[in-house]
């Protein structure tokens, strides 16, 4: 048996009701729509209040908020916010990084329709304390902006590596890919030692698709997926002097969303299975040889 249950809701112009003289001010856009969503993993609790749960939001008023929900409190409030990227933001992926004495990084990546993509370090925001303070003004300064794409970023996928080293792969409006290998590293002043990231390698695939790439997984470090509206999966060969097309297929799944991809093991064989999600659903099997890789169609439903 499945129970849904409503834990807690939040409006951006919530305070205005109780506003004096707002008839003399100038109403919060009221058609502000959330984009993304991300759960901050890893939080530690240690250092928080009670226990809750951080979700970041890319926002098409062209803000990054990051919001706490307060399970036994059935809360959920707006921490800090970020008007960096000044147009609609599309995408956000937060991503955790432990260095070796067990000292927790949080990272957030957010992309935006002029095809940038930014990456934040939120662990101050997740140590405050939520229930005294008030709200943070800002998330700060990005860490590190790249102009990956001519126009909007539609799909944005992170995948860990060894070394503090993270794959990043987006997709976009423009039917390009891009890849960048990324390096988390301290900073160099000692007193106050902070986080630093540089982008050692990156990769960009123009008209890999004939529409925008609505969907984009790293299944492996050098093996990337794509899907896009023009209905086609395609599995690429990652390396660093080009992304090699390996298998195409056609799925029937029209005005796609999403991808989703989990690994799993049947008779020794490395494969996934891969959902896209638009008007319908659809699954396929992705296995990957030695030689070659294989796509698969398992199913569709409309």
């Amino acid at each position: 048996i499945c129970q849904v249950t409503h834990m807690a809701s939040h409006r951006l112009d919530e305070h205005w009701d109780r506003m004096k003289n707002r008839h003399k001010l100038v109403k919060m856009d009221p058609e502000t729509r959330y984009m993304s969503l991300s759960v901050v993993c890893g939080t530690n609790s240690e250092q928080l209040p009670m226990p809750c749960t951080f979700l970041v939001a890319a926002c098409s008023d062209g803000s990054v908020r990051l919001f706490v929900l307060l399970e036994a409190a059935q809360k959920l409030l707006l921490v800090a916010e970020s008007f960096h990227h000044q147009r609609c933001v599309l995408k956000v992926e937060a991503f955790l990084h432990t260095w070796a004495e067990e000292e927790r990084k949080h990272l957030l990546c957010s992309a935006a329709t002029d095809g940038s993509i930014a990456f934040w370090d939120i662990t101050t925001a997740l140590c405050i304390d939520i229930l005294t303070k008030p709200l943070l003004p800002a998330l700060g300064t990005p860490l590190l902006t790249v102009m990956a794409h001519s126009c909007g970023v539609n799909s944005l996928h992170i995948q860990e590596l060894p070394k503090g080293r993270f794959l990043v792969a987006s997709g976009s409006d423009d039917g390009s890919i891009h890849v960048c290998l990324l390096e988390v590293t301290r900073g160099s002043d000692e007193a106050k030692p902070g986080t630093c990231l540089h982008i050692l390698e990156r990769v960009v695939r123009p008209c890999s698709h004939a529409a925008h790439v609505t969907g984009i997984r790293v299944l492996r470090p050098d093996l990337v997926l794509s899907a896009s509206v023009d209905q086609r999966l395609t599995l690429w060969r990652l390396s660093w002097d080009s992304l090699e097309e390996l298998s195409t297929t056609f799925f029937h799944v029209p005005d796609l969303a999403e991808l989703d991809c989990w690994e799993v093991e049947a008779g020794g064989e490395q494969c996934w299975y891969c959902v896209l999600c638009g008007q319908g659903l659809e699954l396929l099997r992705c296995a990957a040889l030695d030689t070659h890789c294989k796509l698969q169609s398992q199913g569709a439903a409309q």
